[in-house]
């Protein structure tokens, strides 16, 4: 059971970290300030194999009012992805997702609306930047160094997601221990040295939790896994850059009451001060946001 004395143990071992200060940037017209604020993604889905039903939008209108709804309700960014992560979804081609991403991204950013882009396709990524994409989320290590010079040529931002395979579509095992972060560093350093040295200025690391590895079947070790990462991923600031952490929903424990695993795993993910929280309940991650900070 996670208790007080387990988060003090937390701080105390890994204090020196805490008060660690990373980059702050622009994104689309938003300008953010990371050290004192925390921003919150919102999910547009447009593959119907994605498992968060309430984010799949089967058409360009309902993807239009879907982002427009996230943004009313709090988000300063909205990510497309036209691509499941699932391991039994469709893989989609690179034509396929600019066919889906392409109308919905030229809409919302004559709406100023700032977009991430989901994908690990070197294409896709150069058409969606020129389309006004600012965010590529990247869920690929397999030609990064490219889409890094397209990203630092629109001087647009970048998340790198810790991926242990060549995508997230081609993944197996992801390496447990008693401290995940640690493995993780490693990776984000040298995709960072690679990013920075293509000239990316503004970057977000990202743990990759809702990613479905091999080994993280079982239920509650996945869930170990992710609130250890949660509670310890301010320990990844210290690369200099904001954390983003995608906030899973522990169907198994959840059960019906599925929709507010978010909103609960946005507690431990804001005490380990990440920056950039992505969720696909914009309005009930919002509430427990602002009401923590207001202590």
């Amino acid at each position: 059971m996670l208790t007080l004395d387990d988060l003090h143990h937390i701080y105390q071992q890994y204090q020196s970290d805490w008060n660690v200060r990373v980059e702050s940037f622009a994104i689309g017209d938003q300008y953010f300030d990371f050290n004192c604020t925390q921003a919150i993604m919102g999910v547009v889905n447009l593959s119907c194999d994605s498992w968060y039903r309430e984010s799949v939008c089967v058409n360009s209108e309902q993807a239009v009012r879907r982002s427009l709804t996230l943004k009313a309700q709090g988000a300063h960014i909205v990510d497309i992805g036209a691509e499941s992560t699932l391991p039994q979804a469709e893989l989609a081609s690179a034509e396929q997702q600019q066919g889906h991403i392409l109308p919905l991204l030229v809409t919302l950013h004559q709406q100023g609306v700032a977009t991430s882009v989901e994908t690990y396709h070197p294409g896709v990524a150069r058409v969606c930047l020129e389309a006004g994409a600012a965010v590529i989320n990247l869920t690929g290590s397999e030609g990064s160094e490219a889409i890094y010079q397209q990203v630092a040529e629109h001087d647009a931002g970048v998340i790198i997601c810790f991926v242990q395979g060549r995508n997230v579509r081609d993944v197996d095992t992801v390496a447990l221990s008693s401290d995940p972060v640690q493995v993780m560093y490693d990776y984000f350093a040298r995709q960072i040295d690679i990013a920075t040295r293509a000239g990316v200025c503004k970057i977000f690391i990202d743990a990759g939790l809702g990613f479905y590895y091999k080994n993280l079947q079982d239920s509650d070790e996945r869930i170990r896994f992710q609130m250890r990462t949660f509670l310890t991923g301010f320990r990844l600031r210290r690369l200099g850059f904001p954390v983003c952490q995608a906030l899973p929903h522990a169907f198994e424990h959840f059960g019906e009451e599925v929709r507010t695993a978010e909103p609960f795993f946005a507690v431990l993910a804001t005490l380990g001060k990440t920056d950039l929280v992505r969720t696909h309940e914009v309005a009930k991650v919002r509430a427990v946001l602002d009401t923590m900070h207001i202590y």
